[in-house]
């Protein structure tokens, strides 16, 4: 049923398992940043702070629009995870086609909206005026490319969810190499600007796509793509909606919100927006971990749960939590120490480097709450509960922060207390997610019990 490429988590050592998979995660998320890191490297230094500030506003954008799709391609993950588990041929290529045909049809719908949303969401973020129209450029080339992106994410999905990691990762650094080369040509050769560093990014992520849409077709597995195939489904996108609707309402409507604390950010003028968006930049790096985790662990519990091993997903789960502990140590003290080195490389200037020095110096700490958080909901999800985790997440990261950062802001123009935002809501995510999980375990033991 499977090819080499397929890994069963079902048996075998559980560190080795999560730790295995784990990896080529790690590597394939720091690769995937390098997408837009590099675009801000080369920006920050070769043209000025206000386009390195414009590249970084527009973050919390994009993430609003694939946070979506990205949450819809976790659910697509859980059922061909469980489909595969379970050894069930016709729904794994029933859930494998659905997949890939709604990615395509949503496609469409996220490059029109993207287009047309851009001006209307920067002039809502308050985006000063010397920073406005970089950011527009930057937005609207990148969201008319935005398909490949999204195909890319929904083809790794699928591999990952039958244990294959790996070959994501491979065309991840085949694709980003060509984005900084790319990134080189447009903006230092031809002068391009931020323009130039938007095209760099969409041409590698339609080489990553072509590539991950190139093995699902020559595949030998039973997860292989036929393209005269590509249905979808009803019973299948019911299954993908009801797992993956809530994660991916949760990660768009969190990252909307971050429309806003851009809003909070931007008014402190185009220093510190570039500070934010090196830091912003150092910190998707740092929880690379934290997510190859997350995801690792999403996937052990689906296939152990596909075949009702409830005591395998549980230990799994807390070999998981060590794990991103363990990480997050590895990854705070190297940041602390070389924080002016790190914001360094984004821009030179004095002010832009005081703001991010501070800003990772105060928020890394934080970063065990993350940890928690993560596995946590990634085991949730694996076992297919994702309604109540991605309400705490909203709760945390949307509603508690949003109301704070209204308060706070009546009565301070402290940049300090607007960044405290950030950790806050992550210590109320933690805590609330780890009481809900011990209250679920005895749940889950009962329904997948046999």
């Amino acid at each position: 049923m499977a090819s080499k490429n397929a890994t069963l988590m079902t048996e075998g050592n559980i560190w080795e398992k999560i730790i295995k998979f784990a990896l080529p995660l790690m590597l394939g998320y720091l690769f995937q940043q390098f997408y837009t890191a590099v675009d801000s490297i080369v920006v920050g230094n070769v043209v000025s702070k206000q386009a390195l500030a414009a590249v970084g506003t527009t973050t919390p954008i994009v993430n609003m629009l694939i946070g979506f799709f990205t949450g819809l391609s976790s659910g697509a993950s859980v059922v061909i995870a469980r489909s595969f588990g379970a050894q069930n041929r016709q729904k794994l290529q029933d859930a494998v086609h659905t997949a890939i045909g709604m990615i395509f049809a949503l496609s469409v719908v996220a490059t029109a909206f993207g287009v047309f949303m851009v001006p209307y969401m920067l002039r809502f973020m308050k985006t000063p005026d010397d920073v406005f129209i970089e950011s527009k450029t930057y937005l609207t080339i990148y969201f008319a490319g935005i398909a490949s992106l999204m195909i890319y994410n929904m083809g790794a999905a699928i591999l990952r969810a039958v244990g294959d990691s790996k070959r994501p990762l491979y065309y991840l650094i085949a694709s980003s190499f060509v984005n900084i080369a790319f990134d080189l040509i447009f903006v230092i050769i031809f002068k391009m600007g931020v323009a130039g560093a938007a095209y760099a990014t969409v041409l590698s992520q339609i080489i990553s796509s072509v590539l991950v849409l190139g093995t699902l077709t020559r595949e030998e597995g039973i997860y292989k793509l036929h393209w005269d195939k590509i249905k979808i489904h009803k019973y299948v996108m019911k299954e993908i909606f009801h797992i993956g609707f809530p994660t991916a309402l949760q990660q768009s409507i969190t990252s909307f919100s971050n429309v806003f604390v851009q809003s909070y950010i931007n008014s402190f003028g185009s220093s510190v927006m570039a500070a934010w968006s090196a830091y912003i930049k150092i910190d998707h790096f740092a929880i690379i971990p934290l997510d190859s985790i997350s995801m690792s662990i999403t996937t052990f519990v689906g296939q152990n749960l596909g075949v009702h091993d409830v005591k395998r997903s549980q230990k799994g789960t807390k070999y998981a939590v060590i794990l991103a502990f363990a990480a997050t140590a590895a990854v705070t003290v190297p940041i602390l120490i070389l924080a002016p080195q790190l914001i360094g490389l984004f821009n030179k200037e004095a002010e832009v480097i005081e703001y991010g020095v501070f800003l990772l110096r105060f928020m890394t700490p934080f970063y065990s709450f993350v940890a928690v958080s993560s596995v946590l909901s990634g085991a949730l999800c694996g076992s297919g509960d994702t309604r109540f985790p991605t309400a705490i997440r909203l709760f945390s990261f949307v509603v508690f922060r949003q109301i704070y950062l209204f308060f706070v802001t009546q009565y301070t123009t402290s940049f300090t207390a607007v960044a405290l935002g950030y950790p806050l809501g992550w210590i109320l995510s933690a805590t609330l997610g780890t009481i809900y999980y011990m209250r679920k375990k005895r749940e889950i033991e009962i329904r997948f019990s046999d």
